[in-house]
């Protein structure tokens, strides 16, 4: 734990007084998110496949979940100081509804992630529609397109607000709720732009 402290603690100097987010911490943290998106994706987070998750940090564009944040060249060095607890603060009482007043968005290994509970169980609204999802994959083997839309859009608010608070990009992430598997492409930043851009896409079952 004190090597994680370390490593948070380098990533924010780092920023302040630099405006880059060290590469290495980097690509971790976006490979612990990508994990833990993967393992929600397959587990009570939104059973959304039976493909069992990779045991790799790194990119695996087959598996039908998958998690990209484009590393940002620079970074405001004033953001570092407030946007993580103060600016994210209105995010964090919508993500609280979506996942549950006790589980909420947990500083693990590092970095923000939106997987908060050991047993891989999501609470709040979240849990809520996946109990319903799995009751109608039992009955009739199907999941509700409706509802795959919805859980898809939640879950793409709860990990762009994670990589925002992560100090992975200074985009603000918006207040809306884009639904179903594909990312709206308007949103997209370029690789080498002043900001990462957060793609979260799962084309959903068949």
């Amino acid at each position: 734990m004190g090597g994680v402290r370390g490593a948070e603690r380098r990533r924010f100097f780092a920023i302040l007084a630099t405006g880059r987010y060290p590469e290495p911490i980097f690509e971790f943290n976006v490979g612990v998110l990508r994990w833990s998106w993967r393992v929600g994706y397959y587990a009570y987070g939104a059973l959304g496949t039976d493909r069992y998750p990779p045991f790799t940090l790194r990119e695996v564009p087959e598996y039908p979940a998958t998690l990209k944040i484009a590393y940002p060249e620079h970074l405001s060095r004033g953001l570092v100081l407030v946007k993580w607890w103060l600016l994210a603060l209105p995010h964090y009482l919508v993500i609280a509804f979506f996942m549950g007043g006790g589980t909420y968005l947990a500083y693990q290994t590092g970095t923000w992630t939106a997987q908060s509970r050991s047993d891989g169980l999501a609470g709040g609204l979240i849990g809520l529609l996946t109990l319903f999802a799995g009751v109608a994959l039992l009955f009739t083997g199907r999941y509700p397109r409706g509802l795959f839309d919805l859980l898809l859009g939640m879950h793409r608010w709860v990990l762009r607000v994670a990589a925002y608070a992560a100090l992975m990009t200074d985009v603000y992430p918006p207040f809306r709720l884009d639904l179903g598997g594909a990312e709206p492409r308007a949103l997209a930043v370029p690789d080498g732009g002043p900001a990462a851009a957060v793609t979260v896409e799962a084309p959903g079952p068949r």
